[in-house]
């Protein structure tokens, strides 16, 4: 046995859930084979089995129920966590941060309702990196979140609780949200489907829409393509932007041949190592020879994207710390971490660059919109590199080098969070050494995640993801 099969965690056994992702629970659950009851137990058992060596749960709801809103909703008795940055009702919503004390949220966020209106039964809530502004879900005084196929490493952020507890197996799916890449980051690290919607494709987060430049969606990370789909199909079921067409329930590939652009290193310049270039270019191959038209492609954005991106980032940080009573009454911003702080510090020293920031960002849309012509998607890496060790990118690590080691990672997602377009990380044919996974990106025009699913279920036909139980 190697050293990272003695590291390698996960919860799959002879019970209720099976091996089922959420899309076939939900279909046992309504032709009666299993108890929306029996699930619900048998998944916080998993929760107990693993949460002493993951450290992925925040909160336990004291009594989980399936929700009255849609028990035979798409999802209709399937267990599941919300994110702790997202307001769940009698549970407390801490953001992942010690510079306050939660209190038990009174009502569910929009968002929530239009989650539980899948029929789900949450079981609770998932922990997060302070406010989420990490890429790793690392705490300067708590344990971090563990990566169930190595714990050793980081399961990615700032959705990284949420992706743990799929990963290991304790749930089929869950919540997971982005503002930079936190949904598309623990997808890869963890093996899993990570899909940022279209902005505004979801209920809107309440909070960033009132922000100059609103990066954040919702939506969740899953162990198959069809949950994914099916959560999206669902999800508008409860509520559909009119605005954007509909996705609707896609259930495999079309067959449709597509052109696809590729690019190994990132558009402002990081280089992508050695393993991430391999996963990607064999992906693009296995693209071409099913038929569909792959060729490099250059995404010419502002050499002063990074930098913008960055202090848009601090401002976020600074405004926390300046209301941050809101959240509770005790809140210090002196008890935020060293991320946060220096965020703070970064954007005190060039808040007079604002204007000239957000004009710059919101310009960023030409530049992709340039890099699509000719094409229907493009294929990336999701990172730069597969997941990392634990504590090289923890909150402890001085700013300066932190920040550094922020950026050569993630290079290539927080473009589709500033234009707001779609985009969905998916394992990759390949494994690091240590039996860490190593994913790709699409991402695609607006509106577009019929074709990204798409492309999913192909990939995924073609070439089964790996398992953690089987690994």
């Amino acid at each position: 046995m190697t050293t990272y099969e003695k590291t390698r965690v996960h919860a799959f056994r002879n019970d209720a859930l099976g091996e089922h992702d959420a899309v076939g629970l939900a279909d046992a659950i309504r032709r009666g084979e299993v108890g929306a009851a029996e699930a619900a137990r048998d998944a916080a058992e998993r929760v107990r089995a693993v949460e002493d060596r993951l450290h992925a749960v925040q909160a336990h709801a004291d009594t989980p129920a399936p929700s009255a809103a849609r028990p035979d909703g798409a999802f209709g008795g399937v267990p599941t966590f919300v994110k702790d940055n997202t307001d769940r009702r009698g549970l407390p919503t801490g953001h992942g941060s010690a510079a306050f004390t939660p209190a038990p949220a009174r009502r569910d966020a929009p968002f929530t309702r239009q989650f539980l209106s899948t029929g789900f039964t949450v079981l609770g809530k998932t922990r997060l990196p302070e406010f989420g502004f990490s890429p790793s879900t690392e705490f300067e005084r708590a344990e971090p979140v563990r990566n169930p196929w190595n714990t050793g490493h980081s399961a990615g952020g700032s959705s990284g609780g949420s992706a743990a507890l799929v990963a290991a197996g304790a749930v089929p799916i869950a919540h997971a949200n982005a503002g930079g890449a936190s949904i598309r980051i623990p997808a890869p690290c963890c093996g899993l489907v990570g899909l940022k919607p279209t902005r505004g494709r979801l209920v809107p987060n309440e909070q960033s829409r009132r922000l100059p430049l609103d990066l954040v969606v919702d939506g969740v990370v899953s162990r198959s393509v069809r949950d994914t789909a099916a959560f999206l199909a669902g999800a508008e079921e409860h509520w559909r932007n009119p605005k954007l067409p509909p996705v609707g329930l896609v259930e495999g590939p079309s067959g449709r041949r597509l052109r696809v652009g590729f690019l190994l290193d990132s558009p402002n310049g990081v280089a992508s190592d050695a393993v991430t270039r391999e996963a990607v270019t064999a992906t693009a191959t296995t693209l071409e020879r099913l038929g569909h038209a792959v060729e490099p492609v250059e995404m010419a954005i502002d050499p002063r994207f990074t930098e913008d991106f960055l202090t848009y980032w601090g401002m976020l940080s600074f405004l926390l710390g300046t209301t941050g009573r809101s959240l509770g009454a005790d809140f210090d911003r002196h008890r935020m971490d060293g991320l946060s702080r220096g965020l703070r510090t970064t954007y005190l020293e060039n808040w007079h660059r604002t204007p000239g920031v957000l004009r710059r960002l919101k310009r960023t849309k030409e530049a992709y919109a340039a890099a699509f012509r000719g094409f229907d998607l493009l294929l990336t890496p999701v990172l730069a590199h597969p997941a990392p060790e634990l504590g090289h990118l923890a909150p402890t690590v001085p700013y300066a080098t932190l920040i550094e080691r922020i950026l050569a990672y993630v290079a290539f997602t927080p473009v589709d969070n500033v234009v707001g377009t779609p985009s969905i990380s998916l394992p990759g044919p390949l494994a690091t050494d240590r039996g860490l996974p190593v994913g790709v990106m699409f991402s695609g025009r607006p509106g577009s995640e019929r074709t990204l699913l798409d492309v999913a279920f192909t990939l995924e036909a073609e070439r089964p993801f790996r398992r953690i139980q089987d690994a």
